[in-house]
């Protein structure tokens, strides 16, 4: 080994005392100095190019050592360099020589100086022994078995190690470069021979490996025994400051938060179960996740519900008809019939199951009769609008494993009333679709039953929700496109069409004050006579309900604002005035059949927006005898025209129409108005009449309308919808109204208006009908025509009876 400088069997040389270092020779190692008398120690020996010996100190606490407080046997070191830190401190890095013995201390100012006798390294055999071999070894795995179990030991140690025969210096480097006591390190050093000094690192190694395995074994038993509580609680913690670092963090614990709120909330016990079992898979979620969002928006949705909350409800009779006669003009029957349901209500509040179904034209109040009810009983009102869904997932939701699922339109109702008894309002229930995402009806049937509904199932929600306290009305305008399970469920109540006396009273108390004052203006500045709201009402509008005359008076109200604007300080309006506001009259109600025509009848049509007259045209012309039936009819129409022209043909000699005609006349039948469709059985008289005066030339008695099903035979069967076409006949001026003897029982249903200035013909057969509308054809063949029915009002004493529903 060569040396960098001679050195005596003793030397004087500096000494610095390190504290929990120990250094051995031929390893290089760098520290930290920070007393003032090992840095001016450096600095000398620096300097002056000379080794110093480096001996560790006893007791680490001394910050003065004097020989005392050091041990014997140390390490000459060269410097190999220094490094000066910031403040007083400095890194030096020294290699060690040799193993020294420290004689006496020569001096402790400016820094201790020592002398020193250096112990020589006893020469190790060219060939190591068998024995020497198998302790290099063992040490050798021991060391590796040790890397595994320390910490940041470097795997060039073991290479470094592996090139090297020697005993001494394997010792010597392994206890460099390991975490042991200064002490044992010590002993070590002390020990001079080397196959010794090996077997003593050996056995310290081996101490070092047992406490490493047992603190690695003591560790897996404490990790293994954390409660998981503990854990979740620790990593909920560190999730929650992560979350406040990034800014997503909600300033408190969300679980603890759902917990309390299910706690409070008046759940049934399967409920409270089922909200507890998906919180507890929400705290398992880890941050961000899927699962995790479905989750909150479960957990959202159902504790937003009103479980258990109702509000007071007010059933009281006379609450209600106060409220409806301040809301609504004539309807008595209907509001009869609700006050009905509310005075069972107040006898019997626990009845449950009762759906009202209003069905009538658009613009006849059905809607605001609903929203009337509510304001008057105290419930909350909720409004479902049922027109053209076609999806079942609309009323009972989606499951919410589904992207961008949601609970069904009837939770949602429910949810936005904030209680558990609304009045939920299913409008338009006659316009549901069908398609092949499923039929809406057939879940509407669970929530409209009294015995089922108590336990309805959203699918979003997975729960039964209690639907018994809440009160269903449904609106349509017609009852043949709601299926026949759902209406059995229903209690129809029919509102018919206005006449035109309850529209004036309607704009005269409801709508004309209200448009009057959204457009703020006053009673005062703006006056509307009764005669220019009945000629509106005649010239303008033509519909069952109100709707177009309230946007009528809406065009009136704003240019009467107008005027005010340009400094008029009160506008009349009266009838003469209306050309100026609303330009000319749209309909002429008087023109209808004010003149006798040969071959054009007026039918009665029933539509699902009220009555409607409806003109029958025939043409005989010369030609093969063919027949043309054109105003885009339905078969049932077309039915009744060949039904009519058969009768027509076996009564031919009677009404003195040539035997022949059919083969030698060519018939058209037509139904102006050809781009909306007709069809229904109820025109057949009306056609009957029709061609029978176009092939006679008989004109058609003036004011006159008809409607009845006609069989081959000249029967006369009974029709439906007969409150709207009598409505229809009042509307456009006509004074005589021929009907099947079969529909007396209707007439008491008809409104009183409407009864007192129609005259109305009862008949059986078909000859009666053209006695009465083809009257000079009557005169004619007077010995051969059937006695007519005379001119026939309800009697007061009839009872009531549901029409049959035949069109």
């Amino acid at each position: 080994m060569s040396q960098e400088f001679e050195l005596s069997n003793v030397s004087t040389m500096p000494v610095i005392a390190l504290r929990g270092i120990t250094v051995f020779p031929n390893v290089m190692i760098h520290f930290e100095v920070a007393r003032a008398i090992s840095v001016k120690a450096l600095e000398d020996a620096m300097s002056a190019g000379q080794p110093v010996f480096l001996v560790a100190q006893k007791d680490i606490s001394v910050e003065e050592p004097s020989g005392r407080d050091l041990y014997t046997v140390g390490t000459i070191s060269n410097i190999r360099q220094i490094l000066r830190m910031p403040g007083d401190n400095m890194r030096v890095m020294v290699e060690g020589h040799s193993r020294g013995r420290l004689i006496q201390l020569t001096a402790s100012a400016p820094y201790l100086k020592a002398q020193v006798q250096e112990i020589p390294e006893e020469e190790a055999p060219d060939r190591p022994t068998p024995r020497q071999e198998a302790l290099m070894r063992a040490t050798y795995d021991l060391f590796q078995e040790y890397s595994e179990l320390a910490p940041k030991v470097s795997p060039d140690l073991i290479v470094h190690l592996l090139a090297s025969q020697e005993p001494g210096y394997i010792a010597d480097y392994i206890a460099q470069n390991i975490a042991m006591r200064s002490a044992d390190k010590q002993k070590i050093l002390e020990e001079l021979h080397p196959v010794r000094r090996l077997e003593k690192l050996y056995k310290l190694l081996q101490r070092e490996v047992d406490i490493l395995s047992l603190d690695a074994e003591i560790q897996s038993k404490a990790r293994e025994q954390m409660a998981d509580q503990q854990r979740d609680y620790f990593l909920r913690e560190q999730m929650k400051a992560i979350q406040n670092e990034l800014g997503e963090g909600e300033g408190g614990d969300e679980i603890a938060e759902y917990r309390e709120k299910i706690a409070k909330a008046k759940l049934p016990d399967q409920v409270r179960e089922k909200l507890n079992k998906e919180l507890g898979r929400l705290a398992k979620q880890p941050f961000g996740s899927s699962e995790s969002s479905v989750l909150h928006s479960y957990l959202d949705v159902c504790l937003e519900l009103p479980w258990g909350k109702t509000t007071k409800e007010k059933v009281s009779v006379a609450a209600v008809k106060k409220a409806l006669d301040r809301d609504h003009y004539g309807l008595d029957k209907v509001k009869e019939r609700i006050l009905e349901f509310v005075a069972v209500k107040q006898l019997a509040p626990e009845l449950k199951g009762q759906v009202l179904c209003l069905v009538g034209p658009p613009g006849v109040g059905k809607t605001s009769i609903a929203m009337s009810m509510a304001k008057a009983m105290n419930r909350k009102l909720a409004r479902i609008s049922l027109g053209g869904v076609s999806d079942e997932a609309e009323i009972r939701g989606h499951r919410k494993t589904y992207v961008g699922a949601m609970p069904g339109r009837i939770i949602n109702a429910v949810s936005q009333a904030g209680s558990c008894n609304p009045l939920i309002l299913l409008d338009e229930i006659d316009k549901l679709g069908h398609d092949h995402r499923g039929d809406p009806a057939s879940a509407l049937l669970e929530v409209l039953d009294g015995e089922q509904n108590a336990t309805f199932r959203d699918h979003f929600l997975e729960v039964p929700f209690d639907l018994s306290d809440v009160l269903f009305i449904t609106t349509a305008n017609t009852l043949d496109t709601i299926p026949r399970p759902l209406l059995d469920r229903m209690e129809v109540i029919e509102l018919p069409s206005y006449t035109d006396e309850e529209k004036l009273q309607i704009a005269k108390h409801h709508l004309l004050p209200k448009e009057l004052k959204r457009h703020g203006l006053t009673h005062a500045q703006v006056k509307v006579s009764d005669g220019a709201v009945r000629e509106i009402v005649a010239a303008y509008t033509r519909e069952s309900g109100v709707r177009v005359l309230e946007r009528k008076l809406a065009a009136i109200c704003r240019k009467a604002a107008m005027k005010i604007v340009d400094g008029e300080k009160t506008v009349k309006i009266t009838e003469k005035d209306l050309h100026e506001y609303l330009g000319a009259p749209r309909y002429f109600p008087e023109r209808q059949a004010l003149e006798e025509r040969v071959g054009v009848v007026n039918g009665l049509a029933w539509t699902s927006v009220g009555g409607e007259l409806l003109e029958v045209e025939v043409n005989v012309v010369p030609g093969s005898g063919k027949v043309e039936l054109t105003g885009n009819l339905g078969d049932v129409m077309k039915e009744s025209a060949h039904a009519a022209l058969s009768f027509i043909r076996s009564q031919a000699e009677r009404l003195g129409i040539a035997q022949n005609f059919y083969k030698e006349k060519d018939i058209h039948v037509h139904f102006p108005e050809g781009a909306v469709p007709k069809d229904g059985p109820s025109a057949g008289i009306a056609i009957t009449t029709a061609i029978v005066s176009a092939l006679t030339g008989v004109p058609v008695r003036r004011g006159l309308a008809m409607t009845g099903e006609v069989t081959l035979r000249g029967r006369v069967l009974p029709i439906g919808g007969l409150k709207e076409k009598t409505m229809a006949a009042f509307r456009n001026g006509i004074r005589t109204v021929i009907i099947p003897a079969d529909n007396e029982k209707d007439l008491e249903e008809i409104d009183q208006t409407v009864r007192g200035a129609l005259q109305f013909h009862l008949v059986e057969q078909a000859d009666q009908v053209l006695a009465i509308a083809l009257p000079a054809l009557n005169a004619g063949e007077k010995e051969n025509t059937p006695k007519a029915e005379p001119e026939t009002m309800l009697p007061p004493e009839r009872g009531s009876a549901a029409s049959r529903l035949r069109q």
